[in-house]
């Protein structure tokens, strides 16, 4: 398993929280669910990546087209 992906997805969820909880203390909580969004589209465009990869090894293996 590739834990390079996992420590980035992590250390994306550290920096998010955290100017998330800038923003509310600042009383811009609008901003901070704007970065919170921005922040869950990322990493779901790096798991679509990954998951695409599981797919296309999948059907390789099973030698499906």
């Amino acid at each position: 398993m590739n834990l390079d992906l996992v420590f980035k997805i992590a250390g994306i969820g550290i920096i998010i929280s955290v100017l998330n909880m800038v923003m509310k203390q600042a009383g811009k909580e609008e901003h901070g669910y704007i970065i919170t969004l921005v922040g869950v589209v990322v990493v779901l465009g790096m798991v679509l990546g990954v998951i695409r990869d599981l797919f296309d090894t999948v059907r390789a293996m099973f030698q499906l087209y």
